[in-house]
C-alpha cells in the first residue's frame, strides 16, 4: 500500500472518463489479487490534493455493468492510500420533479442486484459483516452538496438509488413498481461500490447524474442509448466542476466513522485468520496488522 498523504478517488461513470484539471498526470497500470481494474488509475492534484481517477466503464466505455470488476476497482485505489470516493454515475430519474441535468446526491441504495460474491472482499477464512444502514458517507455528500449549491447546480441531497444488474434499462411495469415504492432513481453500478468502500474503511458518496426518466413518463420516449447521450457531455462538465470545488473542503485526515467500519465488521478471531488472506488483503488489514 502506499503511504504518505490520504488521497482522494474519482470514479467516472458514463461520459466522464478523464479530468482535464488534474495537474502533474501520471499513469498506474495496476493487477490486483482480484483481477485487473477498469482501466490504468490517473494519478495528479486537483485544487492542492492528491488525487486518483479511474474511468468505471474504461476509457471508450467497453464495458457492461454486469462486466465491471468493482472489487479490482476499489482494491487498486485503496492501493493507493485513498480515503475518500466520489462516484459520479449517470442515472434514470423515477420521479417527475428529478429532471434531466439535475443532480441527486443518494443517501439510500436498493439492491436489485444479484452477485452478492463479488460484493465483498472478505472470505477464505476471514468473516466480516459491515454496518450499512447508512450506506453513503453523510460528511461527505454534504460537502458535495455545498459545492453543487455554491456553483448554481440544481441539487436534491438525499434520495434512494435503486441499483439494478442491466445492461438493458427497465420494463413498463419495472420502472412502475420503482417509482410507487418511492425510490428515487435507477442506475447499475453504484451499490457495488459503496459495499466494498465500506469495506475498505473508505467515506464513498455518489454524485448521481440524471440522463432520463426511465421508462415509467409514458408521454416521454422510453430511456435509450442515444437519448442517455444527449445529456452526458453537460452533466460531466457539471461533475467536474462539482469536484474542482469540493476538493478543498475535504479534509486532509481520514477521521470520519467510514474510516473505521472494520472497527465493528470483523469476526473471525485474529488468531486464525490464514496468512494467504491476510496477504491479499493488506492494503484493507493494514492498520490491523499492524498492531
Amino acid at each position: 500500500m502506499r503511504k504518505g498523504i490520504p488521497a482522494i478517488g474519482i470514479i467516472g461513470g458514463s461520459g466522464l472518463y478523464q479530468i482535464e484539471e488534474l495537474r502533474d498526470a501520471t499513469e498506474h497500470k495496476i493487477d490486483t489479487p482480484f483481477g485487473p481494474p477498469s482501466d490504468t488509475l490517473v494519478g495528479g492534484t486537483l485544487s492542492g490534493r492528491q488525487v486518483y481517477f479511474l474511468p468505471r466503464h474504461g476509457r471508450g466505455h467497453r464495458i457492461l455493468p454486469h462486466e465491471i470488476n468493482h472489487r479490482a476497482n476499489i482494491y487498486a485505489l485503496r492501493s493507493f492510500n485513498v480515503r475518500w470516493i466520489i462516484s459520479v454515475a449517470a442515472v434514470g430519474s423515477l420521479q417527475e420533479n428529478y429532471a434531466p441535468r439535475d443532480v441527486v446526491l443518494p443517501s439510500q441504495f436498493y439492491d436489485r442486484t444479484s452477485n452478492r460474491a463479488a460484493h465483498t472482499f472478505f472470505g477464505e477464512g476471514i468473516a466480516a459483516h459491515i454496518a450499512f444502514a447508512e450506506p453513503i458517507s453523510a460528511n461527505l455528500r454534504n460537502l458535495l452538496a455545498e459545492s453543487a449549491r455554491s456553483l448554481g447546480v440544481t441539487l436534491h441531497n438525499g434520495g434512494t438509488y435503486v441499483n439494478m444488474d442491466g445492461p438493458a434499462f427497465s420494463t413498463r411495469a419495472e420502472s412502475e413498481f420503482n417509482r410507487r415504492n418511492g425510490f428515487d432513481v435507477i442506475a447499475m453500478t453504484n451499490l457495488p461500490e459503496a459495499k466494498l468502500a465500506r469495506e475498505a474503511e473508505i467515506a464513498f458518496a455518489t454524485m448521481a447524474m440524471i440522463t432520463d426518466y426511465d421508462c415509467w413518463k409514458v408521454e416521454e420516449e422510453p430511456v435509450s442509448a442515444q437519448i442517455v447521450l444527449s445529456h452526458l457531455i453537460a452533466n460531466a462538465e457539471t461533475a467536474k466542476r462539482v469536484i474542482v470545488d469540493v476538493m478543498p473542503r475535504i479534509p486532509a485526515e481520514p477521521n470520519w466513522p467510514e474510516h473505521f467500519a472494520l472497527d465493528t465488521a470483523l469476526v473471525t478471531d485474529r488468531k486464525l485468520w490464514p496468512k494467504v488472506t491476510v496477504e491479499k488483503l493488506k492494503p484493507i488489514l493494514a492498520r490491523f496488522l499492524a498492531e
